[in-house]
């Protein structure tokens, strides 16, 4: 019986979700979230609350496209690279040796367990910061005061988002270039 869509097909736009995933990260870790503390005021200095609060409310954007782009590429690339070889048992298939891209699906199970577990917290309080009180004398509470703190902590983090992808995304193409240069 034929597939309905061949090994081959499933591998390539696995491979292509992780660099998509790769260029996600670094636009929005060297790009889009330090453009948002660009002259982020310290948490003494007047208008500190303001803008903490403008943080928060630009946060969704940055949360909705993660999880609109990341989520979906996530999932197909683990499925797809975790079966582009052949799976267990098939030592070594038209694809390649199943066992590295065992390797990449698991870098992104990786990745998501750590924006499940690291990274959710950050986006919620980075969130919540656009119900901050600038009225509030002393710069809106904690939340407000680690605005500038929490989206530095964010884009540390998001280095793994960075990693993985990239690291899963080559090991699928290297298995796959190296079947076909045989």
């Amino acid at each position: 019986m034929t597939p309905i869509v061949s090994p081959e097909a499933v591998v390539g736009t696995t491979i292509a979700f992780s660099y998509i995933l790769f260029g996600n990260a670094i636009t929005q870790s060297f790009m889009g979230v330090p453009a948002l503390l660009v002259d982020f005021p310290k948490p003494s200095a007047p208008g500190h609350a303001e803008r903490a609060r403008l943080l928060g409310r630009q946060w969704p954007v940055f949360w909705a496209v993660g999880n609109h782009l990341g989520n979906p590429g996530l999932w197909l690339h683990g499925l797809g690279g975790a079966g582009g070889g052949g799976g267990p048992g098939a030592t070594s298939s038209r694809l390649g040796d199943w066992r590295w891209y065992a390797v990449a699906a698991a870098c992104h199970l990786v990745t998501v367990v750590h924006s499940a577990v690291n990274m959710q917290p950050i986006n919620e309080k980075l969130d919540a910061l656009s119900a901050v009180d600038v009225k509030d004398k002393s710069g809106g509470g904690g939340d407000a005061r680690l605005a500038e703190s929490n989206a530095r902590k964010w884009i540390s983090y998001n280095t793994v988002r960075l990693i993985t992808p990239v690291v899963a995304g080559s090991l699928a193409l290297w298995q796959t270039l190296k079947v076909v240069a045989i």
